[in-house]
């Protein structure tokens, strides 16, 4: 019995401890003149031997105790679910949702101000509820504005309140540690730069609809279509409308290799660099050209779309500059992942610092683009 008193204890001292953690109070300017206005009643009381003083101190002391309990009560079983996308963009609003919940079964939730938690600190996105009702949810979204690519560690809610009377601000920390994956931004770039720079691939034709000669496949006809690609014998043996689809041609295979090989003085080139290579393959990808994009040890391996587009996108996000090491060498990772052979089609080598080591790693590629040409390429990202 003594051992279960003493589990008891130590568990209901646990979750205060716990709960301590998770919440702060302070006062309000309201609250400080509350304070010391109660202080002062206290001393007339004291000093006087006023009833009515004792009466009106009473009251304050409670109003003091009844705010602490209903903040308290508007900040217990609340629930925090997000809903962020797989991918954003640098420099483009996205939309982040908010699942709240609470799980109270009586009493509502009052003035509740919501904030996100990044590197510790409160981030206001003007998310405010004036009541939640108990045994409710509601869903909120709000604006998101990323300015650099990589990552976004969103460790969780703050939520503060000032019910009931507004003397202290009562907050409460939520853990959903998420992380927000943001992809480099895309910039304009001219279309006969990308004409040139893949005019020397070897075109070749891919078992996927597009505009050409070589039947892909026969279907049912559907409104919409172009009635001079009925196939009219199949039409006349199957008395149904058959469309004839044809097979894409002149489809080139591009290889795009970005060096993660910069100094520290090369940083905002890199990050150029970057965003260059993403919005090439952003151009390719429009133009229905098979793609592969080799960074460091990373391969997306070939594809088209915008499911393969968004996978390169996510490694460009992720990766990292690497300071060259005082040799110039050690560099056998991207050398390795950087040769390819015949069949890999036209390979474009993005270098945004020209050592020795990296000139050794590019050799390879069809095409490269050294710090001085991206230097004019980049110029105005």
């Amino acid at each position: 019995m003594r051992a279960l008193l003493s589990f008891r204890a130590f568990s209901i001292f646990s979750s205060m401890r716990g709960l301590s953690r998770r919440r702060t109070t302070r006062l309000t300017s309201d609250g400080t003149k509350f304070i010391l206005f109660t202080f002062a009643i206290s001393l007339a009381a004291v000093n006087t031997g006023n009833n009515l003083f004792y009466l009106i101190l009473s009251m304050m002391l409670s109003c003091i105790v009844i705010s602490g309990l209903l903040s308290e009560y508007c900040l217990s079983r609340l629930e925090f679910h997000r809903h962020l996308p797989d991918l954003i963009m640098a420099n483009e609003p996205a939309t982040l949702t908010l699942s709240i919940a609470n799980r109270n079964r009586r009493l509502s939730s009052f003035s509740l101000r919501l904030f996100d938690v990044i590197g510790g600190q409160n981030i206001d996105r003007g998310l405010f509820l004036q009541q939640l009702p108990p045994q409710s949810s509601l869903l909120l979204s709000y604006p998101l504005l990323a300015t650099r690519r990589g990552r976004i560690r969103l460790e969780g809610v703050r939520v503060q309140t000032l019910f009931p009377f507004g003397l202290f601000r009562k907050a409460g920390l939520y853990p959903t540690d998420t992380e927000l994956v943001v992809a480099p931004p895309i910039k304009p770039l001219t279309l006969r730069f990308v004409d040139e720079l893949v005019s020397e691939g070897q075109g070749q034709s891919l078992p996927q609809r597009g505009r050409g000669t070589q039947l892909y496949n026969l279907r049912l006809y559907q409104p919409g279509d172009d009635s001079r690609a009925i196939h009219w014998m199949t039409t006349a043996r199957t008395s149904q409308l058959i469309v004839r689809e044809t097979e894409a041609e002149d489809q080139r295979l591009v290889t795009v290799i970005l060096s993660l090989m910069a100094p520290d003085d090369r940083e905002s080139l890199f990050e150029r660099s970057v965003t260059f290579v993403a919005s090439l393959l952003w151009q390719l990808t429009e133009r229905a050209y098979p793609v592969r994009l080799i960074v460091g040890n990373e391969d997306s391996g070939f594809g088209s779309g915008s499911a393969h587009l968004f996978t390169m996108l996510r490694v460009l996000a992720l990766c990292e500059r690497q300071r060259p090491e005082s040799d110039g060498a050690s560099l056998t990772g991207e050398e390795r992942s950087s040769r390819h052979d015949a069949d890999q089609g036209h390979s474009v080598a993005v270098v945004p610092w020209s050592g020795q080591a990296i000139s050794a790693q590019a050799r390879s590629a069809d095409r490269v683009l050294d710090d001085r040409q991206l230097e004019e390429l980049t110029h105005d990202f």
